[in-house]
C-alpha cells in the first residue's frame, strides 16, 4: 500500500503529460474511464453494501443517501464523466493578446494548476466528478475520501484507473488516498512543493480545518446556509413549489434551503400554507415531514418548534427548516447577510425592484430570482459536472469547473527585442 506522501510524489511526477496532453487524448481517456465504471458496476455496488453496512446506525437517514450506491447511480457518474469529455479544453486557450510598441507580443494562456488535492466525506459520485474534472483540465488528482465512503471510492478509482491506461495514461492521474485517519488529511494540506491547490468539499468542521490549517492553496467550498425570502409581493403557490423543492427534494446537499424569511405582511396566509404544504401533507403521504424552526413571531401564527439559539447559524442537512418574519426586504437581507454562509440565496417576489435591490446587496456566489436554490450545481449550471461550490471570493466562486481548475501564464514572442 502507498503511503500518502508516495501517492502525491507520483501524482506530481505523472502531472505533465496530462498537462501537455492534447484534447482528443484526454477525452478518450473520459470515456474508456466511463466505460469502466459501467463494466464494474457489479464491483463498485458490492463495495457500496459493505461501506452501507457498516454506516448504518452510525449516520443519519439522510446522509445514508448520500452514500447509497445503484446501478442508475453509477451509470449517471459515468454520464457525467462523458458530459465533460463534450465540454471546450479549457487548456491552451488565449486569453488576452497585447502586442506593444516594440512588436513583442504578450498572450495570457490558460495552464492546468498541476496536481490537485480533494478531501471529501461520503458521497461516491465525487470521486468520478473530480476525475473527470481533473483529467480534462490537464491536472493530476490525489483523492482523499472520509472512512464511511473508502470502500466505495477505492472501488470507484481502480476501475477508472483501468480506463485511463486503456487510453494510455498513467493511472497514477487519478489516485485515492489509502490513509483515512486525519494524518492524511494534514499531509495534504501541508504538502508545499506536491500539491498545487486543496479542495475541500463536506461539512463545516472539515472545510475550517482545512482553511485554518492548510499551506498549500486551499480553495473554501461551501457549507450551504441557502435562505429563500418570500417577499409581500410573492406569487405563494410559485413560493410553495420553490420552497418545496429547495427543502425536501434531497435536503442532505449544501444547495438544500436551511431558513425561510416571510415579510410579515404576508407570513398569517403563507404560514399555514407551507405548513400544510411540507409538513401535514408529507406526513400524510407516508413523505418525512419538515420540522419548522420557529422564531417568536412565527411560532404565534403555527405550531412548530421554538427556533433554539444557533437554528439560524446551523446547516441541517436534514428535514428541518428555519422560519423567520421581517417587516421589510432590506430587513431580510440583513439578515440573510448576517446568517449566510454565501453560497445561495433567494428571493421569491413579482415586484422587479425589489427583486433587484436583494440581487444587489445578497452577497452570496449564487443569488436567485424566483428558482430554486437547488439549481447551484455544476452540471445545472452547464459545466459538466463541478469540482464543488466555491463561497469566497478570488480565483473561484460558486461551481467550480474546467475554467476555475486552470491558472494562466504570460507567453512573450520576441523578435530579439531587448529592454
Amino acid at each position: 500500500m502507498k503511503s500518502t506522501r508516495e501517492i502525491m510524489e507520483s501524482a506530481k511526477n505523472a502531472a505533465p503529460v496530462l498537462a501537455s496532453a492534447g484534447s482528443d487524448l484526454k477525452n478518450s481517456a473520459l470515456e474508456h474511464m466511463a466505460e469502466a465504471l459501467e463494466e464494474h458496476a457489479e464491483e463498485i455496488l458490492a463495495e457500496n453494501v459493505k461501506d452501507m453496512e457498516a454506516a448504518k446506525g452510525k449516520i443519519s437517514d439522510v446522509m445514508l443517501d448520500r452514500l447509497m450506491l445503484n446501478k442508475e447511480r453509477i451509470f449517471a457518474m459515468a454520464k457525467g464523466i462523458r458530459d465533460v469529455a463534450k465540454l471546450d479544453d479549457p487548456v491552451g486557450r488565449v486569453l488576452k493578446r497585447v502586442e506593444r510598441p516594440n512588436g513583442i507580443i504578450i498572450e495570457k494562456v490558460s495552464v492546468p494548476m498541476g496536481v490537485i488535492a480533494i478531501i471529501y466525506e461520503s458521497r461516491p459520485n465525487v470521486t468520478s466528478d473530480a476525475a473527470a474534472l481533473a483529467v480534462k483540465s490537464g491536472n493530476a488528482c490525489v483523492l482523499r475520501v472520509g472512512k464511511e465512503a473508502f470502500k466505495s471510492a477505492n472501488a470507484i478509482t481502480k476501475a477508472m484507473q483501468t480506463g485511463i491506461e486503456k487510453a494510455g495514461l498513467k493511472k497514477e492521474l487519478v489516485q485515492l488516498v489509502q490513509d483515512t485517519t486525519h494524518q492524511s488529511a494534514n499531509e495534504l494540506m501541508t504538502a508545499v512543493g506536491l500539491i498545487d491547490l486543496l479542495i475541500p468539499r463536506g461539512g463545516a468542521n472539515l472545510i475550517r480545518a482545512c482553511v485554518e490549517n492548510a499551506k498549500v492553496n486551499c480553495i473554501q467550498t461551501g457549507t450551504g446556509i441557502c435562505h429563500i425570502y418570500v417577499d409581500e409581493k410573492a406569487d405563494l403557490e410559485k413560493a410553495l413549489n420553490i420552497i418545496e423543492n429547495a427543502k425536501t427534494s434531497r435536503p442532505s446537499v449544501c444547495n438544500a434551503e436551511e431558513v425561510c424569511v416571510v415579510h410579515s405582511a404576508v407570513a398569517e396566509k403563507f404560514l399555514p400554507m407551507l405548513k400544510k404544504r411540507i409538513v401535514d401533507e408529507r406526513a400524510e403521504k407516508g413523505e418525512t415531514p419538515v420540522e419548522l424552526r420557529l422564531d417568536e413571531r412565527a411560532i404565534k401564527i403555527i405550531n412548530g418548534t421554538p427556533a433554539g439559539e444557533y437554528d439560524f447559524d446551523t446547516e441541517f442537512l436534514d428535514y428541518i427548516l428555519a422560519v423567520k418574519i421581517v417587516d421589510t426586504p432590506q430587513e431580510a437581507v440583513e439578515h440573510i447577510l448576517k446568517h449566510s454562509t454565501g453560497h445561495s440565496d433567494a428571493i421569491i417576489t413579482e415586484d422587479n425592484k425589489t427583486a433587484d435591490l436583494f440581487v444587489s446587496l445578497v452577497d452570496s456566489a449564487a443569488v436567485y430570482v424566483n428558482a430554486s436554490t437547488r439549481f447551484t450545481d455544476g452540471g445545472e449550471f452547464g459545466l459538466g459536472c463541478e469540482m464543488g461550490i466555491s463561497t469566497q471570493k478570488l480565483h473561484a466562486r460558486g461551481p467550480m469547473g474546467l475554467e476555475e481548475l486552470n491558472s494562466y501564464k504570460y507567453v512573450i514572442h520576441g523578435d530579439g527585442q531587448i529592454r
